[in-house]
């Protein structure tokens, strides 16, 4: 039978040279450095935020203030975006927070509510978003980051793990909807990481969940996107809705 996969050069940097895509929650952390990753290997970045200010600006082609919670606001900003680069290749779901660390009987509904509605609405609603136009031109990447507290839950974190696990489900329906598609959908499950968002947790919180980490230490911005760079690639080609772990040896399955 031949093979009709399309073929990188072997010395292609992934592929990716060319491409464009969209970041979500790409104005620090570990969405600026997917973004920057992607940047380097040649891809023409969106950076999509709710906050007005990026830390570094100069990963990208474009910026825009979105709310990846918001229906209105993730329709408004992929039509802008793809007004301004003409196709869309790669979507990386990367917006999140944390919600507050407490146990969940002290959870007030808003703060349910609020964690549900960034971490796995706002990933439904930009899958849903870039869906037809992946679909209508035969190829396109979504990565959503999700997280090891979805596949392990994190006592003192129970809406956070909640959520997503949901994104885990997402990606894998998702996944089968697509595969006549040309489109993959993948997962990465990073480990604590290392970002200006670990500030305001608690300090005993952080140092158990570190000490869950078979390496002893936490997960890099830089690992992450790394990963999200090959999932996003031209070479990632055979697998769809699949969970990438980079948890420093503590994923079990």
């Amino acid at each position: 039978m031949q093979d009709t996969a399309p073929r990188p050069p072997a010395d292609a940097a992934f592929g990716l040279e060319g491409s464009t895509a969209i970041v979500t929650g790409a104005a620090q952390g570990i969405g600026l450095g997917i973004a920057r990753r992607l940047q380097a290997l040649g891809v023409a970045v969106s950076g999509w935020d709710l906050r007005a200010e990026f830390e570094d600006p100069a990963p990208f082609a474009e910026r825009r203030q979105a709310d990846g919670a918001d229906e209105r606001s993730v329709q408004t900003a992929f039509a802008a975006t793809l007004d301004a680069f003409g196709r869309v290749d790669i979507l990386v779901n990367n917006a999140g927070v944390n919600g507050p660390t407490k146990p969940l009987a002290e959870y007030s509904l808003d703060e349910w509510n609020r964690v549900l509605a960034v971490d796995l609405t706002g990933v439904f609603l930009g899958c849903r978003a870039v869906i037809p136009h992946m679909r209508e031109r035969r190829y396109g990447r979504i990565v959503n980051v999700a997280s090891i507290a979805g596949k392990e839950g994190n006592p003192g974190a129970s809406p956070y793990g909640a959520a997503k696990a949901g994104v885990l489900g997402l990606t894998k329906g998702l996944a089968r909807e697509l595969c006549d598609a040309g489109v993959t959908v993948n997962c990465v499950t990073p480990a604590l990481t290392e970002t200006a968002l670990l500030d305001g947790l608690d300090p005993g919180y952080l140092a158990d969940r570190r000490a869950w980490i078979p390496m002893g230490r936490l997960c890099t911005v830089e690992e992450i996107a790394d990963m999200v760079a090959w999932v996003a690639s031209p070479r990632c080609s055979f697998t769809t809705g699949a969970c990438f772990d980079v948890s420093g040896g503590r994923a079990t399955y």
